[in-house]
């Protein structure tokens, strides 16, 4: 009877067992999946940085161990009149091209950058070398000579005589810098309005589009005997190479190539000298405020010229068209450009 007064103690058949051991399911801690992947993903993003901050490190210190600098400008001097600024900014570009054997540098590549004052477009005036202008201290002679008599700072200072402007930096290289670029991008395909035979150098160019390796690109941007208008026509396929080869480092298979970024960066400045106030700072602070130009808003223009003729002393030379270079001058100073024209007058 006195077992039939005392509370049950036998579980209900819905109670947990005390003395059961607990299930496997129950004593397994719950995997936290989610946390795991931020983490992998947290660990790759830092890594990625790593890398790159990394890379622009290697790529700065190949840049400042390249690079070098000289004094390009011309110094002022209490006679001469300051060039008008302007708006916009002007870079001299000069292309030299000692060859095997020469000690005299020749500036056969002479080009002036104008950007433009918002930095949405750049225009790349091609200086023929043949052009008959006034050189400062020397008397008449082709543009070119100002470079064999005083180096850049001379040629700066005919070239600001010539148009009125003043030109704030010079970068200089020299034509095997051309074809170290090219072999860095893997080549470059550029349109060539002319054949030429290639006569010496081994690399024949036809009419249309060629696919040119260094060598070949070397070839092309130095040839003038076989084409129709000599230096004209060479100034023509060195635009036609320049754009080429813009074109061709800015697309996308060698900007995501981290080996061909750093081989086009080392040979476009392994021959690279520029004037001593273009700095990385300035440098990179122009890049940054390009960055949204395109092929389309890089126009190239040849500086005016009257056709061709004959010096006193006998040479062929392009004669200058003083009122073009003139207009030429004014638009680049008040940065108009984009409606600058120019037609040749027949000597």
């Amino acid at each position: 009877m006195s077992d039939l007064l005392e509370p049950s103690t036998a579980p209900s058949p819905g109670d947990p067992d005390p003395d059961a051991a607990p299930s496997r399911r129950e004593s397994r801690p719950r995997p936290r999946w989610g946390r795991r992947i931020v983490a992998v993903l947290l660990g790759l993003i830092l890594l990625a940085v790593t890398a790159v901050a990394a890379f622009v490190v290697f790529l700065n210190q190949k840049v400042d161990s390249n690079v070098r600098r000289e004094a390009l400008l011309p110094t002022p001097t209490g006679t001469a009149s300051p060039a008008p600024t302007g708006t916009g900014m002007n870079v001299l570009l000069i292309g030299t091209d000692n060859r095997p054997g020469e000690t005299v540098g020749r500036s056969d590549v002479m080009v002036l950058a104008h950007v433009s004052e918002d930095r949405s477009k750049v225009y790349l005036i091609h200086f023929p070398r043949d052009i008959w202008v006034d050189i400062p201290g020397h008397g008449q002679a082709k543009l070119n000579a100002a470079y064999a008599f005083g180096g850049a700072p001379l040629l700066v200072e005919t070239l600001q005589n010539l148009l009125g402007v003043h030109i704030d930096h010079v970068a200089k290289t020299d034509f095997e810098g051309f074809k170290a670029m090219t072999d860095a991008v893997g080549g470059v395909r550029v349109y060539s309005e002319e054949a030429s035979s290639g006569q010496g150098s081994g690399y024949a160019i036809h009419q249309g589009w060629n696919d040119l390796d260094g060598a070949g690109a070397l070839s092309f941007v130095r040839e003038r005997y076989e084409l129709s208008q000599g230096d004209i026509s060479r100034g023509k396929r060195q635009q036609a190479f320049l754009k080429a080869l813009l074109l061709r480092a800015t697309s996308p298979d060698v900007l995501t190539n981290p080996v061909r970024i750093a081989q086009f960066t080392d040979a476009a400045t392994k021959d690279l000298v520029l004037d001593q106030t273009l700095t990385m700072d300035v440098i990179r602070s122009e890049v940054f405020g390009l960055r949204g130009v395109r092929s389309q808003d890089i126009v190239f223009i040849t500086a005016p010229f009257n056709g061709y003729g004959w010096s006193a002393d006998g040479q062929s030379i392009d004669i200058l068209d003083k009122t073009g270079m003139t207009n030429l001058g004014t638009a680049i100073r008040e940065d108009k450009l984009g409606g600058y024209t120019h037609t040749a007058v027949a000597p």
